[in-house]
Parts: structure tokens; C-alpha cells; sequence
């Protein structure tokens, strides 16, 4: 296992594995490969990225349900002690229904959460809710919630800021559909917690706008860019600071990523640009609208890769993106050397295309 980097901190969020024998239906309980998907967390490690469990990338909210998610926060943590790993693991409130939620409700189940995230030794991410962007009548409403939430969790904590984009449910988050006017509602929910924030995760596909909340943030308060269309720049930084990395991305560009940002250990940013500059073609294109899809492409890259026997995923969303859409993915990994294999990847995309009966392209 190679040593974490010292220059960035930096999660891949992962993805999971689906038992592909399991008889379920979309919408019901979701049955995972569990060797599968622990193998993937061991990769993830053993290229000294951190592992972002049990998140948007793992389909929480489109398909992974709590009490699978539950399971996987506990397996995913006795793996991180075994193996020295760095995890962070995601804190909802998915186990409520989708509509009807009071505020009572939502906080109770952020709370049950949390307590399952600190039990197990993970460091909890406060992923938006889209029970609370239902009940919430405005910025008070996040206040209040989140500054209970901060005042008893045990230790410093990681706020997510999820855009539409990402979950159409989360439009009009911390109160207000005007980003301006969001943004000082998170900041004075960071502001007035001094110590039990570790970071921010930003997830708004906005270079500029994470920039300008990052130089805003107390000195201790770290910025995890969740851009998957401009990390490159935003983790090099600028003069005035940088952005460390929670990405969905890093999940199929685990060595290269890994590799990337050991160059900024050595002080090389023009070397981890031109590193990582090239992959951002393939970012876009799996985070294409509409981007909550993205999951699809990601768990393609693993199978064509060989870190799973399959392409199925929880839920059926394997079906969430077009032929097209999968064969273009294939060409980019391929042009940028992710397969370690390379015949195996190409044998297994001529064999999804011969279901389409695509074969000849």
C-alpha cells in the first residue's frame, strides 16, 4: 500500500457491486457482491487515496438504501482499520420517505446516521438531504439543524454542498434558490462552529464560484472540490491557496489521479497538470448531463478494467446511459491507459455491444 500524499487530502468515492444474482427489483432492497466491492476500497487504498464511502457515487438516493448503505459504512470501516486507510463516510437521512418528513424527523435521522458514521470510526460527511430541502421553509431552518448537528457530533466533520445537477430534489439548498445568498448561509454555518468542521465539499460544477467560497473559509477549514469538470486547476491552486479532492471521478482514475498529485508533493504543479489536464475529456463526458448518470460510466470503467466480472449495478441503472454514451467512455479510458488489461476491455465492450447487436463498432 502506497503511503497517502502530503501535499492534498484526497477521497475517491466509490462505487458499489451489485450481487448480479440476487432477484430484486428496481426500488426494492439492494443485495451487493460484498467481496467486490471491499476489493475495490483495497484498491483504492493501495494507491493511497482516502475512500469516500456510502455516497453519491455508491447511489445513495438511487438505488442504495439505508440499510444496505448501513452495512456497507460498517464492512467499509473494519477494512480502513485493517489496512491503515483513510475513510470518509456519508451521513443522510435516505432512510426516511421522500415526501411528508418534518424537521424533527430529518434531524433524528441525521442524528442516527452520524451516530453509526462515528461508531464505526469513519469521518462523517453531512450529505445534503432531500428531506430537508422539502421541510425547510428557509436559511433558519439550516441553520438551526445543522448547528445542532455540529454541537454534538464528536469530532470535525465534512459539509456537502450537492448541487441540482447532481439531484434535481436539492434545488433551492440552505434556504435559497439565489447561490449568492446560499453561500452565506453555509459559511455561517462554518463560521459559527469553530473546530467541528473538517472541510466543505462543493459539488456545483462552478470554478469560480468554489474559488471564491475556498479563500472565504477560516484557515482550518479545508475546500474538497467535488468538480469533476475542473479539479486539475482547482487542486493546483493559485497563489492565494488550493482545493483537496473528494471526487467521483477518482474512482475509475484511481492510479493516475494518485500518481498526479504525488508530483504536487515534489512541488511540480506544471507536472500535474500535464498529468492530469487529459483526463478531463473523459470527466466531462461521464459527467454529462444528466449528470446524476455519471454512475453508469464509472461502473463500466471498473468492469472493463477487471475490478468486477459484471456490468450490472443496484437498481438497473447499468441501462441509465446509451450505447453511444458507454462506447465513447471505453475510447477515452483506453486513449488515456486506465485499462490494465487492454484486450480484456475491448473483449468485454464487444460483448456488451453484441447484446446491442452493435458488434462491429
Amino acid at each position: 500500500m502506497r503511503p497517502a500524499a502530503v501535499s492534498r487530502t484526497v477521497f475517491a468515492a466509490a462505487h458499489v457491486v451489485p450481487d448480479p444474482h440476487a432477484d430484486t427489483t428496481p426500488g426494492g432492497p439492494a443485495v451487493l457482491d460484498w467481496d467486490a466491492t471491499l476489493a475495490f476500497r483495497r484498491h483504492l487504498w493501495s494507491h493511497g487515496l482516502g475512500v469516500a464511502e456510502a455516497m453519491d457515487t455508491a447511489q445513495r438516493g438511487m438505488g442504495l438504501d439505508w440499510p444496505a448503505a448501513a452495512g456497507l459504512i460498517r464492512r467499509s470501516a473494519a477494512e480502513a482499520r485493517a489496512v491503515g486507510g483513510l475513510l470518509a463516510c456519508g451521513v443522510g437521512t435516505d432512510q426516511l420517505p421522500s415526501h411528508g418528513a418534518s424537521l424533527p424527523d430529518v434531524r433524528a435521522a441525521y442524528e442516527e446516521q452520524l451516530g453509526l458514521v462515528e461508531d464505526a470510526g469513519g469521518r462523517p460527511v453531512l450529505m445534503a438531504s432531500r428531506q430537508l430541502a422539502a421541510a425547510a421553509t428557509g436559511p433558519d431552518d439550516y441553520l438551526e439543524l445543522y448547528g445542532h448537528l455540529l454541537r454534538q457530533a464528536a469530532g470535525p466533520v465534512i459539509l456537502h454542498w450537492l448541487g441540482p445537477m447532481f439531484d434535481p430534489a436539492l434545488e433551492g439548498y440552505w434556504g435559497s434558490g439565489d447561490l449568492d445568498a446560499a453561500t452565506e448561509t453555509f459559511l455561517e454555518i462554518v463560521a459559527g462552529h469553530p473546530g467541528k468542521v473538517d472541510g466543505v465539499k462543493v459539488s456545483l460544477l462552478d470554478a469560480g464560484r468554489e474559488v471564491r467560497l475556498r479563500r472565504r473559509l477560516p484557515e482550518s477549514v479545508r475546500c474538497y472540490t467535488g468538480d469533476d469538470f475542473h479539479y486539475p486547476e482547482l487542486i493546483a491552486g493559485d497563489d492565494h491557496g488550493f482545493s483537496d479532492a473528494l471526487l467521483g471521478v477518482f474512482d475509475p482514475l484511481a492510479p493516475l489521479a494518485a500518481d498526479a498529485v504525488r508530483l504536487l508533493d515534489a512541488g511540480d504543479r506544471a507536472g500535474f497538470r500535464a498529468a492530469l489536464d487529459p483526463t478531463v475529456a473523459l470527466s466531462r463526458h461521464l459527467f454529462g448531463a444528466p449528470t446524476r448518470y455519471y454512475k453508469t460510466g464509472v461502473v463500466l470503467l471498473a468492469w472493463l478494467a477487471g475490478h468486477q466480472s459484471h456490468f450490472s449495478m443496484v437498481g438497473g441503472l447499468q441501462s441509465a446511459r446509451s450505447l453511444p454514451h458507454l462506447r465513447r467512455a471505453h475510447q477515452l479510458a483506453d486513449g488515456l491507459g486506465l485499462f490494465p488489461d487492454r484486450e480484456l476491455a475491448a473483449a468485454r465492450m464487444r460483448k456488451l455491444l453484441a447484446v446491442y447487436g452493435a458488434e462491429e463498432a
